[in-house]
């Protein structure tokens, strides 16, 4: 006999449904015969004929506790459907039983990385923070030098991560919310609000709404109507999508700490029924601007009356909310404080005079790991295990915050006591991904555990069903599948022949050396990390080096070995940038930036040495350049603090230093609009784009997004925009039109944030409203320049003149495009002190307009089409 029966024992609904995808295919491909009994009655079998539907005797009968498929073909299919049906429980238990625990994070607007940069995969919500409501009309806004970030989130991050769910997070103003208060005390308040903002969602393609920052001011009616508010969200989300077709929105609000003793509360019950989940803001329980004594902001237990998260959650239990909708929030930051006296640091409760290192005391987790490492073996964190928070303190400074085992902690508590998931604050905080990996690992690692013996058991018919279809498609026409592999082959190598022609006088690496010379692409190589890729150092002379040479050597290269030894110095150190799958940076870039930088040679341009393009890889050579980028420097309060307390371990930019990098910076720019062959515009120039060698000369990096020009060409436009945000004018973000006034206003950027060391993220004024443009051009109108100055400068002794900087860095931001001056015109106003100087107008992307300016029109340049559709990309890098 040719034919065997498979007895597969069915135990569970879910199990009988996923069943029927099988059974179907039997039937339909005629490969066997099925008997189904049904049990526990009493073992009725009936044999199903030819013609009847199996698949729909088990829907039928799915009722029934318990079925037993016997499914009756040729031996030689046995492998096959064994091993299908085994993983069939796999996939259908866990999601059918219990809900998909939810690992959400926030990404703040203002912050320095793009949302480009977030590591998506690691999330399954991303919250996108702040939207605000309108004091008049209770309408949802948005900044308008923030719009551009919200309206481009969604698409960005699903770049990454397609499965993503994206959330607008509106702002209620926590202990300010005079506002909020007064939108849900009248219902009309409320519909104004409910509906712009489900109409503000949808139009940027958010997945769900979330509220952040409501907290009652008062028991009684203003608990109510947050409740009344809630059921009347709720209604509107449900009415839009039923009308519209539409995925219903998901509604959620961040829930803050509340003790036995407090009389404030929240209209449990309402959120309970309304809302997808409520986020419990575990952290900033102890703030050094508000307690006097030091304090865990974010400790997960606490002995002594200390608040802490777990007994947080327990009250909000205690009133009733239930743990399957509450996420433990997980901060990113820590708190520094200055304590009164050093002597006597006994920890928490130990008396301080107020925030250390930054103004409030804030630091995130990437600065406090830098702050750390800059101390050598000075500085040891440890964690408190009775708190479960990582601790440690340097002369006055105590600061607290949450490391990798410390998250993982949190997400383990969180698994265990039966809560919904986590929230991120903020993810932008993080460093290299540390965090957010080590928190999905403690999601996902009992899972795998679980996984791991199951897999290992079916191995073996794994490797059988694997020779089968093997042996399948050899029969069904595996031919031309080969065929079109050997194509695309045939296009990566024509590809690759393309660079050479273009790249002659680059090094082509093959993988093998690449991965030799990191160790394997090691950590401890790894220089640093973002949304391009990685970055690794390695240095000829040591053992690593020197593998890397005779791996060379041994590989069939396209290059002499005598050549690659030659180029490559002994204790030469180079960079090596590995770009990864999730890289905004595509093959066209790659192609585009190794090209175009084998053409350009100049002091002031970042040089490259070679490339490899093997095992679809994208990985670029570069020399390397010690003290990284002048956003390192720039941005540095932690420099600042860093000098104060040990000065031989901080390098700190005097006004010679910023002079001589804005001279160099300048000169290469120079070089790519008029000195080399073509028109080059670099269209990515920004401070972390600078680079610095051992003597702190500048170097500009990153030609992915650069453009050639024929020479005389004044424009070009197109329809997809790159570029990183604070830096993009604004002719290239409304018409996409782009020429060399773009990389004009770009180091216009740059040379006030070199002036003043101040990011463009931020707002500053009196009311923190202005940017960094506006609030620059305010203080040089009302002669106030010097209040936008970094005040450890001093250009006493220089020629170079900072408040002529700042003229010049105003005139390159202008909004007209014309009225910006050429790099020629910018080199002799910054050399001559004593050519004349045109006066700057209001900065592009400015909200205040003056009376005494008057309206510029742009005239009719001859505009040059080229086609960007496949070598530009959605969102900022």
């Amino acid at each position: 006999m040719q034919s065997r029966s498979i007895i597969i024992v069915v135990f569970t609904l879910q199990w009988c449904r996923a069943a029927l995808s099988i059974v179907n295919k039997i039937e339909r491909v005629g490969v066997g015969e099925v008997n189904i009994s049904n049990f526990p009655q009493k073992r009725k079998e009936g044999r199903i004929e030819s013609g009847a539907s199996v698949a729909t005797y088990i829907d039928e009968h799915l009722s029934q506790t318990t079925l037993v498929i016997i499914i009756t073909m040729p031996s030689n299919l046995i492998v096959f459907f064994l091993v299908l049906l085994t993983f069939l429980p796999l996939n259908s238990h866990s999601s059918q039983d219990t809900p998909p625990w939810v690992k959400a994070g926030y990404y703040y607007s203002g912050n320095e990385i793009s949302a480009s940069d977030i590591e998506a995969t690691l999330f399954t919500h991303l919250l996108c923070a702040f939207a605000f409501i309108n004091s008049t009309s209770y309408n949802i806004f948005i900044n308008s030098s923030e719009e551009n970030k919200f309206s481009t989130f969604t698409n960005t991050v699903k770049l990454q991560n397609p499965s993503v769910s994206t959330l607008l997070s509106i702002w209620g103003g926590r202990e300010d919310s005079a506002v909020f208060s007064s939108m849900l005390n009248q219902s009309s308040h409320r519909k104004f609000f409910i509906d712009s903002s489900i109409k503000t969602a949808r139009l940027y393609g958010f997945h769900g709404i979330d509220l952040t920052g409501a907290w009652p001011r008062q028991e009684g009616s203003e608990v109510t109507n947050l409740g009344t508010l809630l059921k009347e969200w709720r209604a509107a989300i449900t009415s839009e999508a039923r009308n519209s077709s539409k995925t219903e929105l998901l509604l959620v609000m961040a829930g803050y700490y509340l003790k036995a003793s407090d009389t404030l509360s929240y209209p449990f019950n309402s959120m309970q029924e309304n809302l997808d989940w409520v986020h419990f803001v575990a952290y900033d329980y102890y703030l050094p601007n508000k307690n006097n004594v030091t304090g865990f902001h974010a400790a997960l237990y606490g002995s002594s009356g200390w608040d802490n998260t777990d007994s947080g959650i327990k009250e909000w239990r205690r009133r009733g909310f239930k743990s399957n909708k509450l996420l433990i929030g997980l901060p990113y930051h820590g708190y520094a404080w200055t304590l009164v006296n050093p002597a006597a640091n006994s920890g928490v409760g130990t008396p301080a005079s107020g925030p250390a290192i930054t103004m409030d005391g804030s630091m995130a987790y990437k600065l406090i790991k830098s702050f750390i490492i800059s101390f050598g073996n000075g500085v040891v964190s440890h964690q408190n295990d009775t708190f479960v928070v990582n601790q440690f303190s340097v002369a006055s400074t105590w600061v607290n915050f949450d490391d990798v085992e410390v998250i993982r902690a949190k997400v383990s508590y969180a698994k265990k006591n039966g809560l919904l998931g986590y929230n991120v604050f903020q993810v932008g905080n993080d460093e290299n991904w540390e965090l957010s990996r080590g928190a999905a690992q403690e999601v996902d690692g009992d899972h795998h555990k679980r996984r791991l013996v199951i897999i290992v058991l079916l191995t073996t018919l794994a490797v059988a069903l694997l020779l089968g279809i093997v042996l399948c498609y050899y029969h069904q026409g595996m031919v031309a599948t080969s065929t079109k592999i050997l194509y695309k082959l045939r296009y990566l190598s024509a590809e690759e022949k393309d660079l050479d022609r273009n790249a002659s006088d680059l090094i082509v690496f093959s993988y093998l050396t690449i991965k030799v010379a990191t160790n394997n692409f090691s950590k401890d190589n790894r220089l640093g990390e973002g949304g391009f890729g990685t970055v690794y150092k390695v240095r000829f002379g040591n053992s690593s080096g020197n593998e890397m040479l005779r791996a060379n050597r041994n590989c069939e290269l396209k290059v002499n070995p005598v050549i690659f030894v030659g180029k490559l110095r002994k204790d030469q150190e180079i960079a090596v940038k590995r770009l990864s799958e999730t890289s905004n940076q595509g093959l066209e870039e790659f192609k585009n930036e190794i090209t175009l930088t084998a053409r350009l040679q100049h002091v002031n341009l970042v040089r490259l040495l070679g490339y490899c393009t093997k095992r679809d890889e994208k990985i670029l050579i570069y020399e390397y350049l010690p003290n990284k980028s002048l956003d390192n420097f720039l941005f540095g309060q932690l420099l600042h603090y860093l000098s104060l307390l040990n000065p031989r371990k901080s390098i700190l930019l005097d006004w010679s230093k910023r002079v001589n990098i804005i001279e160099g910076v300048t000169q290469g720019l120079l070089y790519l609009q008029e000195y080399s062959n073509f028109t080059i515009i670099h269209r990515d120039l920004k401070a972390s784009n600078v680079l610095l060698d051992h003597e702190m000369n500048p170097k500009i990096s990153d030609f992915g997004m650069a453009r050639i020009f024929r020479k005389y060409d004044l424009e070009a436009n197109t329809s997809r925009i790159v570029g990183t945000y604070g830096y993009v004018p604004p002719e290239y973000v409304r018409r996409g039109i782009y020429s060399t006034k773009y990389d004009v206003y770009s180091f216009g950027v740059l040379l006030l944030q070199i002036i003043s060391g101040k990011r463009t993220s931020c707002y500053y004024g009196t009311y923190e409203n202005m940017s960094l443009l506006e609030y620059a051009y305010e203080l040089w109108r009302e002669g106030r320049g010097v209040e936008f100055v970094d005040p450890s400068l001093d250009d006493t002794t220089s020629p170079c003149k900072i408040m002529r900087c700042m003229q010049v860095a105003l005139l390159c931001v202008q909004e007209n495009s014309e009225d910006r001056p050429s790099m020629l015109e910018v080199d002799s106003l910054l050399k001559n002190e004593g050519a004349a100087i045109g006066t700057p107008k209001m900065p592009a992307f400015s909200v205040k307009k003056h009376e005494d300016e008057e309206e510029t029109s742009h005239s009719g340049i001859k505009l040059h089409s080229i086609n960007d559709v496949t070598i530009s990309q959605l969102a900022p890098r």
